[in-house]
């Protein structure tokens, strides 16, 4: 486990942005797919502007990168929204990163992956079957979820189950509901949608490296708790984290002090 503080929101996201840099172009160099895990939010803005202009700049092999984002919203549970709607996972990396890609380096729509609310159950055999995913991309809800796992008791799953967790549909919890009206609805809780096809616990504790980013000053206590509670906890997702083999945590001093040595 890394933990590195970082000045501020642009600092983080330059630091983001080469991690990933980095991995994309020491995979793909080797003439292999590299299978990179997507989140979304206003994390992760700047980074993926600062990582299109990378890429484009060395003219890397964007045909040997595969995209798997951590979720779409569902407006009844069973069907993705639209495109176009107003919050769409699909709208959103096509709006930040996908359309940033020079189109001669062949980055393909094909190999760009979402879970399907209609088919939650065919993303991890995709995932798997593809090799698994080499980096996922992280942030973390202000309850200490990470994608739309939500948190729960220990006395409603236990620490390995809830470790476990394929992707699937769920409805969304009132508390990131709130929390997704607020960051990236504009304070209209109409637009968030109630369900969401999630990946889930077990392929994102799989990928072979995990990268969270922190920039708010509410992501502040559940990192804190995370890191007093010393072992995974349901009630505070993201606490898996901490035991994977290669997890880094980049964190803006600005908004979040946790004051970790």
């Amino acid at each position: 486990m890394t933990i590195e503080p970082v000045r501020d929101y642009a600092t983080m996201s330059s630091v983001g942005a080469s991690i990933i840099f980095d991995g994309v172009m020491r995979g793909i160099s080797s003439g292999r797919r590299y299978n990179l895990g997507l989140a979304t939010g206003n994390t992760m803005i700047s980074l993926y502007d600062e990582l299109a202009e990378k890429l484009n700049r060395v003219k890397a092999d964007l045909s040997l990168l595969s995209t798997w984002n951590l979720d779409e919203y569902s407006l009844d549970g069973k069907s993705a929204v639209p495109h176009d709607h107003p919050l769409s996972y699909w709208k959103y990396m096509h709006e930040m990163l996908f359309s940033k890609f020079d189109p001669a380096l062949g980055f393909r729509e094909e190999n760009a992956h979402f879970p399907d609310p209609a088919d939650p159950d065919a993303y991890d055999p995709a995932i798997a079957a593809a090799g698994g995913l080499d980096l996922q991309l992280l942030g973390i809800g202000f309850n200490g979820h990470i994608a739309f796992n939500e948190p729960m008791r220990e006395d409603e799953i236990s620490v390995e189950a809830f470790g476990a967790l394929p992707t699937r549909v769920l409805p969304l919890s009132n508390e990131t509901i709130v929390q997704n009206t607020a960051v990236t609805a504009g304070g209209d809780s109409s637009l968030v949608p109630r369900f969401a096809a999630t990946m889930g616990m077990a392929p994102i504790l799989a990928a072979k490296k995990c990268l969270l980013l922190a920039c708010f000053e509410e992501q502040t206590a559940p990192l804190k708790a995370i890191i007093a509670k010393g072992r995974p906890t349901p009630f505070l997702p993201a606490s898996y984290l901490w035991g994977h083999p290669d997890f880094r945590l980049v964190y803006t001093v600005d908004k979040i002090e946790l004051n970790v040595k």
